[in-house]
């Protein structure tokens, strides 16, 4: 099967700052792909080349089949991109906005608006179908930026930290709403700072670092590459006192709190599996920035 996009040997530097050094990944045909990397990584480089917005220096790059220097218009009829903030038209309805899209898009008015309410009742915004767009909440305006995506339907969408902002029922929703996407064939090509995001979200994960994928796998398999359960030991000041691994048994559990007994260890006890977090530490030697959360709406 051909893969939804294909990069070889993908370079690109900005003066003398080289972002992508030979960068080499493959995304299935209708799977939620998640690329993870440090502030300056380049996955936002990595996303406008892969939407024809800018120019590699060097390597290949096809998405749906069609190459993205050669072939840009091509790519263009079967992509759509959600950046890191809305593209919608705060005079307008939510309705108006989509309608306008379509007939932008050679749509008839009636066909555009047909379309328009399908994508208002996918996107769960029918009820506020007449209301102008500056009155939505977050949330809100994130699932209109993704249903004016899908005016015209995709064969990849790009998003490039689709929920930065959002509060935390509104992440999940748009969560939702991007799983169905993809569940309906759709391949969705994600960047985020969220990595419970990631985590939750996406079938694969890969690692961008110093202009190369350190790693590419599913959650789970970047996760045990780490190693198994840790029992922690920790003060009243949560300050870490004790660590322990084990196997994830209730045998491994016994034996390390019989451990932590034998040293007559005080604390608060968990038991903590390997994170993404710790995955990112280990693979880039420093924390992934996490936005700050805005609160509910």
């Amino acid at each position: 099967m051909q893969p939804a996009i294909a990069i070889r040997g993908l370079r690109k530097s900005f003066g003398e700052n080289t972002v992508l050094d030979g960068l080499d990944l493959e995304v299935a045909p209708g799977e939620i792909f998640a690329l993870l990397g440090p502030n300056g990584a380049g996955k936002t480089t990595t996303i406008s080349i892969l939407t024809t917005l800018v120019r590699p220096d060097a390597g290949t790059a096809s998405v749906a089949g069609h190459d993205v220097t050669t072939e840009a218009d091509e790519v263009r009829r079967r992509i759509a991109l959600t950046g890191q903030s809305t593209a919608v038209d705060d005079v307008l309805t939510g309705r108006e906005n989509l309608v306008m899209l379509g007939r932008l898009s050679g749509s008839s008015i009636r066909g555009a608006r047909a379309r328009a309410d399908e994508m208002l009742s996918r996107f769960a915004l029918t009820d506020a179908a007449s209301r102008r767009v500056g009155t939505y909440s977050g949330g809100m305006r994130r699932r209109l930026d993704l249903a004016l995506s899908f005016v015209v339907t995709p064969h990849v969408l790009f998003l490039d930290e689709p929920t930065t902002g959002l509060d935390t029922r509104s992440r999940r929703e748009l969560w939702d709403v991007i799983r169905g996407l993809a569940d309906a064939g759709t391949t969705v090509f994600l960047t985020t700072q969220y990595l419970e995001e990631a985590d939750r979200l996406a079938d694969r994960v890969a690692v961008l670092h110093d202009g190369r994928i350190v790693a590419d796998d599913s959650p789970a398999a970047l996760k045990a590459r780490i190693g198994g359960d840790v029992v922690e030991l920790r003060d009243d000041e949560d300050r870490l006192v004790h660590k322990i691994a084990t196997d994830g048994t209730v045998s491994g559990l016994r034996r390390a709190l019989d451990d932590l007994d034998a040293a007559a260890a005080v604390g608060r006890v968990t038991l903590r599996r390997p994170s993404l977090d710790d995955v990112f530490l280990a693979l880039t030697g420093g924390p992934v920035r996490t936005p700050i959360e805005k609160e509910s709406a």
